[in-house]
């Protein structure tokens, strides 16, 4: 039997998708994964496609480990920049080449 993949499930589905398939899930970084739902599965072991016997476990985790990927969400930025302060002034639209002209 292969391994389904189950990266980008939601934890349910992946518990579904390895039941119907006859495997055993296991998350070592959620004791309460029976009660998890809508997190969703970034890595797992045996990789999908893995040949492995029936009712064998299977491993998921919902968190990146320790400096792997997970870039993170980086807008918007906090804290925002400070207001105020000087400001340039545009001038009137019109020439496009009014200041070389001065």
């Amino acid at each position: 039997m292969r391994v389904p993949r189950l990266v980008g499930l939601m934890a349910v589905d992946a518990r579904e998708t390895a039941q119907a398939r006859g495997l055993f899930l296991n998350a070592p970084d959620r004791p309460d994964f029976h009660l998890t739902v809508v997190d969703y599965v970034v890595r797992q072991y045996p990789q999908p496609g893995a040949e492995v016997p029936p009712d064998s476990m299977v491993y998921v985790w919902f968190d990146f480990g320790e400096g792997e990927g997970g870039g993170g969400v980086r807008e918007p930025r906090i804290p925002r920049p400070p207001t105020g302060g000087i400001r340039r002034e545009l001038g009137e639209p019109g020439d496009t080449f009014e200041m070389i002209n001065r």
